[in-house]
């Protein structure tokens, strides 16, 4: 699904203009961003997920055309924890 789907279903389900549903999910998207910018940025959805920010390290690394050993910076990663809801 694409963000403009989203924005279709969100508009048809909530029976509101679409503009007005474009503007919520940029404003739930922005909010989000926001706060995984934190230091401890954690977003928790309750019944859905929630989303963390980790550091992952520095660590050695293999070009995959010519087999040469590369270093990888250390850099901050997303990740995303279903909750029971989205599980089942």
């Amino acid at each position: 699904m694409t963000k403009a789907e989203l924005v279709d279903k969100a508009a048809q389900d909530a029976g509101i203009p679409k503009v007005a549903a474009a503007a919520a999910l940029s404003s739930f998207m922005d909010s989000i961003a926001k706060t995984l910018k934190k230091k401890d940025g954690k977003v928790t959805l309750v019944g859905f997920g929630t989303f963390t920010k980790v550091r992952r390290k520095a660590r050695k690394g293999r070009n995959p055309q010519t087999g040469a050993p590369i270093k990888i910076k250390a850099c901050n990663v997303v990740k995303f924890r279903p909750g029971k809801n989205l599980k089942e």
